[in-house]
């Protein structure tokens, strides 16, 4: 039996590409990756190519996508956050669908994405960075002002700021780290539970049900890991555009 971790090794397709010693060759997680991508477009122009008053299924699964994401900029950020929805609906839609595809067994190049630790740290960064310079764009050096609590005392200061600084610096690490950690997890535990059900034969049925019941919780932890990275970038969005 193969081991729970082997679907996480990455395989290159093509001739190898290196560049000042770093391998650049196109790997299954960076085919998964443009899959992804396809399957975004391809969702929302079949979705919205024949737009109707009364919304069929599929159209009303993009509406439903849109409002979804614009409701959580509106309620997370504010009015002021409408020019950024482009890149935060990309964002959400790129790591759901690679969540998703990430369940189906796509011979050759399956793979989840965000199951790589370099993939979510470079969406976080991403992040992280436009966050920042969006802050520091807005208000200057008022920014710095965010590292220390208004109303709090100033002989606090030595204390708070530390704490404030490590906690800010830190927000790419903890955004990369749970997205990361729950699709591994997630899909380490169904590689398991798949073996017992191989190993045991007949008696597998046990194992099987629970597989099952497993993939069914996946799918939800796929949708919901996709909405808490969404939406802790319009909370650092919001920080970044009120400074509180």
């Amino acid at each position: 039996m193969a081991s729970p971790v082997a679907q996480f090794e990455l395989k290159s397709y093509g001739p190898q590409i290196e560049v000042g010693g770093v391998d650049l060759s196109f790997t299954n997680s960076a085919a998964m990756m443009v899959v992804a991508i396809v399957g975004i477009v391809a969702f929302l122009t079949v979705s919205m190519s024949g737009r109707k008053l009364v919304p069929g299924r599929w159209q009303l699964m993009a509406e439903l996508s849109y409002e979804f994401v614009a409701n959580m900029v509106k309620e997370n950020v504010g009015s002021e956050g409408r020019k950024y929805f482009p890149f935060i609906f990309s964002l959400f839609m790129f790591i759901l669908f690679s969540n998703l595809f990430g369940m189906v067994p796509i011979p050759e190049i399956h793979y989840t994405p965000t199951s790589q630790i370099i993939v979510t740290f470079a969406m976080a960064f991403v992040v992280f960075i436009g966050v920042t310079l969006i802050a520091l764009a807005r208000h200057g050096l008022k920014f710095f002002t965010f590292f220390f609590p208004s109303g709090a005392p100033v002989y606090m200061a030595p204390l708070l700021i530390p704490i404030e600084v490590i906690s800010y610096f830190v927000r790419p690490v903890s955004l990369s780290v749970r997205l990361f950690a729950n699709m591994m997890a997630g899909h380490t535990m169904l590689k398991v539970f798949g073996g017992f059900v191989v190993a045991l034969g007949v008696f597998g049925v046990a194992p099987l049900a629970l597989i099952v019941a497993l993939t069914a919780f996946e799918i939800l932890v796929a949708v919901l890991q996709a909405y808490v990275f969404t939406i802790l970038t319009c909370l650092y969005l919001h920080d970044a555009i009120h400074l509180h």
